[in-house]
């Protein structure tokens, strides 16, 4: 299965308290414009929502997500992991997927 077949799979995950949006990332030599989040960022980025604790009852709170998708034998790049260590340690949920199943264990 392919990058492209897994991220539309894992796009399918975007319901409900879950928001999840195509980043693209690159730069249009002919335009010479950047585009996309920020190098390195994921594939995915959206937010996940989840009620927090007592004193706040009935709150919610929107959780900064992100998902770099890559296929089977797929490897991450140095700025890449960088970002998802990044957003995790800032409280946010962030992980390299290779399959749908690992996307709805990261979400649920």
């Amino acid at each position: 299965m392919t990058e492209a077949e897994i991220l539309k799979q894992i796009l399918t995950l975007s319901r409900g308290d879950t928001r999840l949006f195509r980043n693209n990332v690159g730069f249009d030599a002919t335009n010479k414009v950047r585009y996309g989040l920020v190098k390195g960022s994921s594939d995915l980025i959206g937010w996940k929502t989840i009620n927090v604790t007592q004193d706040m009852v009935g709150h919610k709170l929107a959780v900064f997500t992100a998902i770099e998708v890559k296929k089977p034998g797929g490897r991450i790049r140095p700025d890449q992991k960088i970002f998802i260590d990044k957003v995790n340690t800032s409280g946010g949920i962030a992980s390299i997927c290779y399959s749908l199943e690992e996307a709805e264990k990261l979400l649920s």
